[in-house]
């Protein structure tokens, strides 16, 4: 790739003579890939998961919430431009293109942890054929490509030299999880790397499989602080909704109203409150920037503060409860409670740091019996329980409910159904799908976020 002209370049990519090998094909990793093999390109997906790769390759696609890609799935397999394997060396020196697509969770200790990307990055340094391009979709720390993982591939420097024997640059990836594909067509995205020869490859490359902006940053460092500034943002603003949320509950306003009329105001930003902000972005995002600053001797005291107080929403949810308990003059101890949605977002079968995991620690530190029902979780076992198969039967016999997840099917329960089915009709809206007015006139014992009582 890299000793290619302008002009073999662009007819490589035309000709779609092209071999591409996505590193990790979980979430993100698997429509990158596919979307790459449907632009034409062989591509390869490799994982450590050996499960998921026999599924794909038995032709059993694993991402049911995202729209879209099981005909991809389906169409770039019969054309054969698809495969999965778990073997790393195969298919690493037999590529020109290299994309990550790997995780960056957060450590016990709320430190980012780059251990996927540490252990590739060796791996590459034993199997990278010379020339090879190397892009990075994973978010990460500003500073990371340029100090860490160009070292590792490097290795002791005497057999890779970034920029002489390998080109590496950033694509970060701007995906929705369960909207994807749209996402994909729609999103601009940003492209940075150690020089600009490497930095107009990844963006030809991108143009012939995306129909979206691409994005020119003058390096790898920037590119991956604006992808963390755009989703610690709306870690922060949500922040901001909740601390409002709790002070109107106690001033009798409702949070809802606030924020639509909010939001006719030009330059208002609307963000909507919530139990707490979960998924392997926000939260990682938030910590990663916090980790940066420390780095060089630094505090983000507004990050900071935006992360406790969204930590501490799920506490908040669990006293909504007990105070509507307390309401009745009836013990929260052994009654039975059931949480609605357990996701960490609508409409997407993920509990990665979802905040439902809170929820049911401190239900069960109150000794409470707790049931879960989510549409993507059937008969499943989530958090040491076993899931609810149905609505109705989940309802029967429950003391009170918390809806966590606004699931779409969550959005049609009316309130009379509630109070039909519950043997204790309390009621606990996190994200104030129900009409307040109308669960109330229903008899339901209704506590919303961020809605004083009426």
């Amino acid at each position: 790739m890299m000793e290619m002209s302008e002009e073999e370049l662009n007819d490589n990519i035309q000709s779609e003579n092209i071999r591409v090998c996505v590193i990790g094909i979980g979430r993100i990793g698997l429509p990158t890939a596919l979307s790459f093999a449907n632009s034409g390109f062989n591509t390869i997906g490799m994982d450590i998961n050996e499960d998921l790769v026999e599924k794909i390759n038995n032709g059993i696609f694993p991402l049911k919430d995202e729209p879209g890609y099981d005909v991809m799935f389906d169409k770039v397999r019969k054309e054969k431009k698809f495969k999965a394997t778990s073997k790393i060396g195969d298919v690493v020196s037999n590529s020109d293109v290299i994309l990550l697509s790997l995780p960056t969770p957060m450590n016990s200790s709320n430190q980012p942890n780059y251990s996927a990307l540490k252990s590739v990055g060796k791996q590459l340094h034993d199997y990278l054929a010379s020339g090879t391009l190397v892009i990075i979709e994973s978010t990460i720390e500003p500073g990371f490509v340029e100090n860490i993982l160009i070292p590792i591939i490097e290795g002791d420097g005497k057999k890779l030299k970034a920029g002489k024997d390998f080109a590496i640059g950033v694509c970060p990836e701007t995906a929705n999880p369960g909207q994807i594909l749209n996402d994909f067509e729609k999103l601009p995205r940003l492209v940075g790397a150690i020089d600009d020869k490497t930095k107009e490859m990844i963006t030809k490359i991108y143009r012939h499989v995306f129909t979206v902006d691409l994005i020119p940053m003058p390096n790898c460092k920037t590119a991956n602080a604006v992808k963390l500034t755009t989703n610690v943002f709306r870690d922060l603003n949500i922040a901001f909704v909740n601390e409002l949320a709790i002070l109107f509950e106690k001033l009798g306003i409702d949070v809802m109203t606030v924020l639509e009329a909010a939001k006719t105001k030009y330059n208002f930003q609307i963000h909507y409150p919530g139990p707490g902000v979960g998924g392997p972005c926000l939260p990682v995002n938030s910590y990663q920037y916090l980790n940066t600053a420390k780095e060089h001797g630094l505090s983000l005291k507004l990050v900071e503060t935006a992360r406790e107080i969204n930590e501490s929403m799920p506490l908040h949810v669990v006293k909504l409860l007990s105070d509507a308990f307390e309401e009745q003059k009836k013990p929260i101890n052994d009654s039975t409670v059931l949480l609605l949605g357990v996701s960490y977002k609508p409409d997407v079968k993920d509990i990665q740091i979802s905040p439902a995991e809170k929820i049911v620690e401190k239900l069960r530190e109150l000794n409470v019996n707790i049931r879960i029902y989510d549409p993507y979780f059937v008969s499943e076992n989530i958090f040491g329980i076993d899931t609810e198969s149905n609505l109705i039967d989940a309802l029967l016999n429950s003391d009170g409910v918390i809806l966590v997840t606004p699931h779409k099917e969550f959005h049609d329960i009316e309130p009379k159904f509630l109070k039909s089915k519950l043997r204790n009709p309390i009621f606990i809206d996190t994200r104030c799908v129900l009409n307040q007015q109308e669960a109330i006139n229903a008899g339901l014992i209704y506590r919303g976020l961020g809605r004083g009582k009426l």
